[in-house]
């Protein structure tokens, strides 16, 4: 194959995420509320029931279907399941930047008004219960944020001959900074958090 013919091959395609389609999609929104003529971000508490994450606090979203046409229309249907609200109540939803993490995952998070939050009924197979924070907390409360270390250990049969270094291999071990955020009872972390504080930096920027 000579090189005019590779060139041919690749000049039209878009670039991509290498890999994607083995990573787990999925999509998320953060709701806007309007409480007393005050803004409000809407979180839910995970089901004490449910596998994964019981009890964590989350926004509304999940799992990115075969017959969700895109991400956005995915953030929306997850949302009107756990919040038992029409689609017509989610309003002005608007992409954030999407997360790719080292453990096969890509969350694309989107932001959106919800009206006529009276109509709100949480699915509680999935949502334990919701509630509102003061967007004007958020912007003037700086979280906490702690270290978290991740420590490489190569299988038993790993290669070791085949690397420069062997098995004195400088391993370059990295760590990710966990946020946490702290309203009256609620501990937001973990994803959740790392959403909220990209959002508080864009709004910040304005």
């Amino acid at each position: 194959m000579d090189s005019s013919t590779i060139i041919g091959k690749l000049q039209n395609r878009i670039p991509s995420i290498m890999g994607h389609e083995n990573f787990r999609k999925s999509a998320v929104l953060v709701p806007l509320v309007e409480i007393d003529n005050e803004t409000h971000l809407l979180f839910e508490v995970r089901s004490l029931n449910m596998r994964s994450q019981p009890g964590d606090i989350c926004f509304p979203g999940g799992r990115i279907d075969r017959g969700d046409p895109d991400p956005k229309y995915c953030a929306i249907r997850e949302t009107t399941e756990e919040l038992g609200i029409h689609s017509e109540n989610i309003k002005d939803v608007i992409p954030l930047d999407y997360v790719v993490n080292d453990l096969g995952r890509i969350i694309y998070p989107f932001v959106g008004r919800i009206a006529n939050i009276n109509e709100i009924i949480p699915n509680k197979s999935e949502v334990e219960e919701v509630f509102t924070v003061p967007l004007s907390y958020l912007l003037n409360t700086e979280p906490e944020q702690y270290k978290v270390n991740f420590h490489i250990t190569p299988e038993d049969d790993f290669p070791f001959h085949l690397i420069v270094g062997g098995e004195d291999y400088n391993w370059q071990v990295r760590h990710i900074n966990e946020i946490f955020y702290k309203y009256e009872e609620k501990v937001i972390w973990g994803l959740t958090a790392k959403i909220l504080t990209h959002l508080i930096g864009l709004l910040d920027n304005e």
